[in-house]
């Protein structure tokens, strides 16, 4: 059973932040994230599109924020358990949580702060009747591993950066690359569209437009996909068909939990510290609903930092914690690592 402070389900922005904040108070946190890497909505699904409104930041790219909240709780040394689904709670007698993964993976904490941004997410599937036969027999909606495609017939399905990057990557790795989208125009990155039609001409890069994946056929596993492109329906050699449409985000079971729900986001108490209605179960971030509620990474900073406090408090009743800034008292990692601003040197004249 993995142990720790405070335990953060969701590796967003707003989750990874908390880290740095626990790790000021000397708290250690571990997150659960149903995506297989960290970063959320800004990593999986717009990471090179810029943000504007992050205090100091006159634009960086969602991808380089995540990059950067890494760095900076790096010397926190937090714990990941990634691309598993936070599924049930049990509050013990004395008061501390545990929670466990659709994998089984067992978490035991005093603390517990959802920051799951929209929710957890599931990937949005496309209308095939029998796409449900094939999952995890050639069908796969978010790549985890992509070594298993190395010398793989490989289709793509969206128009989107994951598709497109996806795409890219794959040149490298599988035996050939199609990439399918209903459209002739993609939603990505501009750098992304023109390496896409670099591959294309090199050969590298199946490209199939206007068009759409409407069948698959296999008998133990997938073999083809059906493609309709305007009215010419043909068969395509295929061992992974990836379907990248996007996450559709849903609370999933933590709607069970318990908690007080409102319009598919948990209610807190915004007037002090982001508790829900069942102590020691904070929700912060996107995740939450109150009076005044703003959905934006700095408010999600905002709400981070005061949970943390509070849950200083609950986890040390007994204890004054003693606010000190960065730039006074330094920051400290758990590695032994510590940052501090110089020290001031005061000379006398004779």
């Amino acid at each position: 059973m993995i142990k720790t402070d405070i335990l953060i389900i969701g590796a967003g922005p707003t989750g990874l932040f908390a880290v740095f904040e626990a790790g000021l108070l000397k708290l250690k946190c571990h997150l659960i994230d149903a995506l297989p890497q960290a970063g959320g909505q800004c990593t999986e699904i717009y990471p090179k599109k810029p943000i504007y409104d992050i205090p100091g930041f006159p634009e960086i790219l969602a991808g380089d924020l995540v990059n950067n909240l890494m760095k900076q709780i790096e010397p926190f040394q937090p714990g990941f358990t990634l691309g598993e689904r936070a599924n049930t709670i049990e509050k013990l007698e004395d008061g501390t949580f545990v929670v466990t993964t659709d994998k089984g993976t067992k978490h035991h904490a005093p603390i517990v702060a959802i920051a799951g941004g929209l929710g957890s997410f599931e990937p949005r599937k496309p209308p095939i009747t029998n796409l449900s036969d094939f999952e995890d027999k050639g069908v796969e909606y978010i790549i985890r591993n992509p070594e298993i495609y190395r010398d793989k017939n490989v289709v793509i399905s969206g128009g989107g950066d994951s598709a497109l990057d996806w795409s890219i990557f794959l040149t490298d790795v599988a035996k050939s690359v199609t990439l399918v989208h209903r459209r002739n125009e993609f939603r990505g990155a501009l750098d992304s569209v023109e390496k896409v039609q670099e591959l294309k001409n090199l050969g590298k890069i199946e490209l199939i437009t206007p068009a759409e994946v409407i069948g698959l056929v296999g008998n133990n596993g997938l073999e083809e996909v059906v493609i309709k492109q305007g009215d010419e329906v043909f068969n395509r050699e295929c061992d992974h068909f990836i379907p990248l449409f996007g996450l559709s985000p849903k609370l999933g079971p933590i709607a069970d939990w318990g908690l007080e729900i409102e319009k598919n986001a948990i209610k807190v108490n915004n007037a002090l510290d982001y508790q829900t209605n069942i102590p020691g179960i904070y929700a912060i971030g996107d995740v939450n609903t109150y009076p005044g509620k703003l959905k934006l990474i700095l408010c999600g900073f905002h709400e981070a930092t005061l949970m943390c406090q509070s849950a200083y408090q609950r986890i040390f009743p007994d204890k004054r914690y003693v606010m000190k800034y960065t730039t006074v008292g330094g920051v400290e990692g758990f590695d032994g690592s510590k940052k501090e601003a110089p020290k001031a040197v005061i000379k006398s004249i004779d």
